[in-house]
């Protein structure tokens, strides 16, 4: 159960990875046709700013799509450093999700929550059993 969860993580990280580098693709584009500015700032300093920000982005979930499908392979966590990528992503659609429930409605924040969801589910299934004792430490009592 906890490989075909990891699976999903994976499959709806790169769906959302896909769509967040849509989204910020439209919006540079509509920015840049329509001529907006705000503050003064070139139309075409806000449309790279957008086309930048959605790649990086996407790319972040596209290496944490990479990092769950290598969990669900290997039927086992990631270290320490893939553990935390891991957190930073479920706290990101947990804001994101916030957002979204003001800027576009319910169903977008449902959205996020069941992604939010699915890599909780997975930091948890694959969660080590017990924490690990230091050698030098004396025996509990």
């Amino acid at each position: 159960m906890r490989r075909g969860i990891a699976v999903a993580t994976a499959v709806v990280l790169v769906l959302d990875a896909l769509t967040i580098a849509a989204v910020n693709w439209i919006l540079g584009v509509a920015v840049k046709r329509q001529e907006m500015s705000l503050g003064g700032l070139p139309t075409h300093a806000m449309a790279v700013g957008s086309w930048v920000a959605g790649g990086v982005f996407a790319l972040f979930l596209l290496c944490c799509a990479v990092l769950v499908a290598r969990i669900a392979l290997r039927d086992r966590m990631a270290g320490r450093v893939g553990r935390i990528v891991l957190i930073v992503c479920a706290v990101v659609h947990g804001v994101v999700g916030a957002a979204v429930v003001g800027l576009v409605g319910w169903y977008a924040f449902a959205v996020m929550m069941v992604i939010l969801a699915l890599l909780v589910g997975t930091l948890l299934m694959y969660a080590p059993d017990e924490p690990s004792e230091p050698a030098d430490a004396a025996p509990a009592t």
